[in-house]
C-alpha cells in the first residue's frame, strides 16, 4: 500500500464528487418515470444499510484494503482469486464511465474528434493523478469541490427564474404503485451509485482518523443522494417524462432550455465542465481502486508502476467495450446489474461479513479462554 494518509474533510469530499460523477449524467431510477426522485432516495436508504457492511468489515480489518482481508476470510486461494475479481471488476467500471464521458463529448461538442482521441487526453490526466497518488487526488477534490457546488447553485438559480419548471409533471406521485419504484430501486439506484461505495473498501485504510469513517462516508453518501435527487426532480419537471426517457443525457437537454431576459443562454459549458470534473474524480478513484489492488495482490513495492499499464488497458477498453453507445447502454441496463453489480457489490461482501463475524467471534473466545488459562 502506498504510504499516504488523508483527512475526513477529504475522504467526504471524494466521497459526494464520487456518488455524483456519472450519476448526474445519466440519472438513476428512470424506470420510475416521474417517480425516479423516489427510487433514488430509497436507494440512498440502501446504500447507507450496503456501507455498513463495508463498514464492519473494515473495522475487522482496518489496516487492509479489501484485496488483502478476502484472503484472511476466505483462505489464500479463494481470497486471491476474489481478489483478482474485484480488480477486474473495478478496472471495467473504470472503463464504462470513461466511455459514458466520451460519448457524451463527442456526441455533443466534440462530433468530428475519434472517441479514442478525446478518451486519450481524459485518461492521460488520471493517470498522472493516479501516479502522484491519494494524497494528490484528495487536495484536488478539497478544490474542486468548491467550484462544483458553485456551479451547481449558478445553475440551479438560473434554472428556477427562467420559469421552465413545471411541478405538474412530477405527478401524479406513484402511479402505477410501489412496485416500477421498488424494481428501479433494485435494478438501479441501490446499485448505482450507492452500491459503487464498494471502490472505498481500497481506500478507507488511509484516512488518518479510524473514528471518522463511518461519519465521513455516510454524510458524503446522503449529501450525494440529495443532490441526485434534487437533479432527477429539475429534469422531470422541466423536461417531462417523455424527454426524460428519451435522452441520452437529461441535465444537457434541462440547461439547454436556460433563457433568461434573451440574454444568458446556452450555459451548456457549465454542464460540460461540471462533468468533465466529475468523470474525472469517478474514473480516479476506480482506476485507483484497481492499482492500489493490483499492488497488494502482487507484492508490488509502490503502486507506480501499475498506474500506465492499467491506464492503458482501461483506454483501449473503453472504445472496444461496444460497438456503438446504444449498446453500451444496453449493457449497462441488463447485464452489469445481475452479473456484476449484485454479486460485487451485495452479495460477496455480505458473506464476507458473515464469515468474517464468526472467524472474529472464534478468536476472541479462544484468548479469552487463553487468558482465563494463564490467571488460572
Amino acid at each position: 500500500m502506498e504510504k499516504a494518509k488523508i483527512k475526513a474533510s477529504q475522504m467526504f469530499m471524494l466521497v459526494v464528487l464520487f456518488e455524483m460523477g456519472s450519476a448526474i449524467l445519466i440519472v438513476p431510477g428512470f424506470s420510475a418515470k416521474q417517480d425516479a426522485w423516489v427510487a433514488i432516495l430509497l436507494g440512498l436508504a440502501g446504500g447507507l444499510v450496503l456501507f455498513l457492511v463495508y463498514y464492519q468489515l473494515y473495522k475487522y480489518y482496518p489496516d487492509v484494503p479489501l484485496t488483502s482481508y478476502v484472503q484472511e476470510i476466505t483462505g489464500k486461494w479463494i481470497g486471491r482469486l476474489l481478489g483478482l475479481l474485484y480488480i477486474i471488476y473495478f478496472m471495467y467500471f473504470a472503463t464504462r464511465v470513461l466511455r459514458d464521458f466520451g460519448e457524451l463529448l463527442t456526441t455533443t461538442i466534440y462530433y468530428n474528434t475519434p472517441l479514442i482521441v478525446i478518451n486519450s487526453l481524459m485518461m492521460l490526466t488520471i493517470i498522472y493523478g493516479v501516479h502522484k497518488g491519494i494524497e494528490v487526488i484528495a487536495r484536488v477534490g478539497e478544490l474542486f469541490f468548491a467550484v462544483i457546488y458553485l456551479m451547481a447553485m449558478t445553475g440551479f438559480v438560473l434554472i428556477l427564474f427562467s420559469g421552465i419548471i413545471d411541478l405538474g409533471n412530477l405527478q401524479p406521485i406513484l402511479e402505477h404503485g410501489w412496485k416500477p419504484v421498488f424494481i428501479a430501486f433494485l435494478g438501479e439506484t441501490i446499485l448505482r451509485p450507492f452500491g459503487e461505495m464498494i471502490a472505498f473498501t481500497m481506500l478507507l485504510p488511509y484516512l488518518n482518523d479510524q473514528k471518522k469513517v463511518k461519519a465521513a462516508c455516510m454524510f458524503g453518501m446522503i449529501l450525494a443522494g440529495i443532490n441526485v435527487t434534487i437533479t432527477a426532480v429539475i429534469n422531470v419537471a422541466t423536461v417531462g417524462v417523455d424527454l426524460f426517457l428519451r435522452s441520452n443525457f437529461p441535465l444537457l437537454t434541462t440547461i439547454g432550455k436556460i433563457q433568461l431576459a434573451n440574454f444568458i443562454e446556452r450555459l451548456d459549458v457549465l454542464f460540460m465542465l461540471y462533468l468533465v470534473i466529475g468523470g474525472f474524480f469517478k474514473i480516479s478513484l476506480f482506476f485507483y481502486a484497481a492499482v492500489v489492488g493490483a499492488t497488494d495482490l502482487f507484492r508490488f513495492k509502490n503502486h507506480q508502476k501499475l498506474s500506465f499499464p492499467i491506464g492503458l488497458i482501461i483506454l483501449l477498453s473503453s472504445v472496444t467495450i461496444s460497438s456503438n453507445y446504444a449498446e453500451h447502454i444496453k449493457e449497462g441496463i441488463k447485464v452489469v446489474p445481475i452479473y456484476l453489480q449484485w454479486p460485487f457489490q451485495i452479495i460477496i461482501p455480505a458473506l464476507l461479513l458473515i464469515i468474517a463475524f464468526f472467524r472474529n467471534r472464534k478468536k476472541k473466545t479462544i484468548s479469552s479462554l487463553t487468558s482465563a488459562g494463564k490467571r488460572g
